[in-house]
């Protein structure tokens, strides 16, 4: 079986033609991407656009680069993401648009309309059948389904529940509406270790369903309420909280694998990825704040495989820092089970060719 091709771009630039706008217009048109698009589609451009306080997401001068491309293929780009299940400034359409603008995703300097693609409360999606080992069908935001091609624009990091975050958990929960989100975290409990929880009650105030007290100086978790989102872990100054599986941690990444494969199911050669390996944090775009990178910034790939360019990208920072840096900071999650599963549900190839341009 021939090997999926990944086109790779580091950050050693020492030239004009080798800064990171021109790189994303190279990687465009080597990975071929032009021929993913025909006259007048409408290219959804999927990204996250960062919460408010989080100065670590994408560039919205990169992203600009692929909507010019767009245009030049003749497609009608707009930029898109679906809203979040916990509480913060995306939790609808009208917060979330405002929160993309103010970080510097306006149509003046990125070229396209922001279009959140699941309404306003969420509640426009399409349930996708998949017949598949977790989900018989899958809650994918109305306007991303509808598009008629995509790209898959990402940033790689560290994620608290699935290990690590790219083009996989950009298509699974960035494409799912909230409803298809709390199906995917369904298996996340959440607990407390009082020994180390001091009161200070961040996990009350980001808790979206109202499931935490603080009981005696100390948070309490009702499980009864909680429906397993995973904000609070991140939220906590003391790691007190911290996940328990109620099933093994590869069942959540599984539902995500088969939420991404959902995602593109009626797209058939007509979706591309970028991911941007740069500014490798320890935890995704969606909390407030941007932790101190956990790797060395490395560079930009681009390929039609979502599983290849995932192992690529995977492959790169343990092999630039000399060891698993996400298993080292998330030891409870199998990371790489994604990329597993996503391959053996034939989303792509883990088997690739690095280009480097």
């Amino acid at each position: 079986m021939e090997k999926s091709k990944v086109y790779f771009c580091d950050l050693y630039s020492n030239s004009q033609n080798k800064n990171v706008p021109n790189n994303v217009r190279r990687l465009f048109d080597e990975a071929g991407f032009k021929d993913l698009i025909e006259k007048n589609d409408q290219v959804a451009i999927k990204l996250h656009f960062g919460e408010k306080g989080n100065t670590t997401y994408m560039s919205p001068v990169a992203v600009r680069q692929v909507v010019d491309k767009v245009k030049d293929c003749e497609g009608k780009p707009f930029l898109t993401d679906t809203n979040t299940l916990y509480t913060g400034s995306r939790t609808n359409s009208v917060d979330h648009l405002t929160t993309a603008i103010e970080n510097g995703f306006a149509y003046a300097v990125v070229n396209a309309p922001v279009i959140i693609a699941d309404g306003l409360y969420s509640r426009n999606y399409e349930n996708v059948k998949i017949d598949k080992k977790h989900f018989e069908s899958v809650k994918i935001g109305g306007e991303i389904y509808n598009s008629s091609a995509m790209i898959v624009m990402s940033h790689f990091k560290g994620h608290e529940a699935a290990g690590f975050g790219g083009a996989l958990k950009n298509l699974a929960m960035g494409c799912a509406s909230a409803a298809g989100k709390q199906m995917q975290h369904s298996d996340v409990t959440p607990v407390v270790k009082e020994k180390k929880c001091v009161g200070c009650g961040k996990c009350v105030n980001s808790c979206p369903t109202k499931a935490i007290s603080i009981v005696d100086k100390k948070a309490v978790i009702d499980s009864d309420v909680c429906y397993g989102c995973g904000e609070c872990p991140t939220v906590c100054p003391t790691r007190a909280v911290t996940i328990q599986w109620e099933s093994d941690s590869d069942v959540f990444v599984e539902k995500m694998a088969e939420y991404a494969y959902g995602a593109v199911s009626n797209k058939k050669d007509k979706v591309g990825y970028i991911t941007f390996v740069m500014n490798v944090t320890p935890l995704c775009d969606c909390v407030p704040w941007s932790g101190r990178p956990i790797a060395h910034d490395i560079g930009i790939l681009a390929s039609t495989d979502p599983v290849a360019i995932e192992q690529a990208c995977y492959d790169l920072i343990c092999k630039e820092m000399g060891h698993d840096v996400f298993k080292h900071e998330h030891p409870h999650v199998n990371g790489t089970r994604i990329i597993d599963y996503a391959c053996e549900m034939g989303m792509g190839s883990k088997e690739y060719e690095l280009i480097k341009l």
